[in-house]
């Protein structure tokens, strides 16, 4: 049989991901919801870091599976401790997972960033591998905003504001600074 494309692990993963801020804000705000209590949203957010976890399989996937291991234990240990605290905790624990998975790659290199451009270049002169080293260090520290915005608004802000900002804006703004990012990179390029 032949196995799925990481591919679509990675998308339903990402579909989930997007998709939990809003099951958790569910299933606070109408409390009579009782498939969708705490635990069952800890389950829901292990589930969505195993399909992270199928999703980066192979070779070049050993560091996310580290990662990706890691934010499991953290959530399960979390849960043990505080079960409400646990069900916001998910965008956080993934987003510092994968800040320092990028923050290991600039002191391990090559940069995750240039893992990734080596793809569809497999040859890069030193000034590519030095930009994207610097695409590197802008994403590691927005990976590492997002986290402390998730993590300042579930212990001290709104659900309906956690659930706004994990939901929703924190993947525009992802957009925007990936999309920006390629536009900079082609603005560059042409000038060169």
């Amino acid at each position: 049989m032949r196995r799925p494309d990481n591919r679509l692990w990675l998308l339903a993963a990402a579909a989930g991901g997007v998709a939990y801020p809003f099951l958790v804000y569910f299933g606070r705000t109408y409390s009579g919801t009782s498939f969708l209590q705490p635990p069952l949203l800890i389950v829901i957010a292990l589930v969505l870091i195993g399909l992270r976890l199928l999703a980066m399989r192979g070779p070049d996937g050993r560091p996310w599976l580290i990662g990706l291991a890691v934010a499991a234990m953290v959530l399960v240990m979390l849960l043990a401790w505080n079960v409400g605290l646990a069900v916001l905790a998910y965008p956080v624990v993934i987003s510092l997972t994968v800040a320092a998975i990028f923050g290991a790659s600039l002191l391990w290199p090559p940069t995750i960033v240039e893992r990734f451009a080596r793809m569809r270049e497999p040859e890069l002169t030193p000034a590519a591998i030095a930009y994207l080293r610097g695409v590197t260090q802008v994403w590691l520290l927005f990976l590492l905003a997002n986290a402390a915005v998730a993590a300042a608004l579930g212990l001290w802000g709104s659900l309906h504001l956690w659930t706004l900002w994990t939901g929703l804006v924190s993947y525009l703004l992802m957009g925007a600074l990936f999309l920006g990012e390629l536009a900079w990179r082609h603005l560059v390029r042409a000038r060169a």
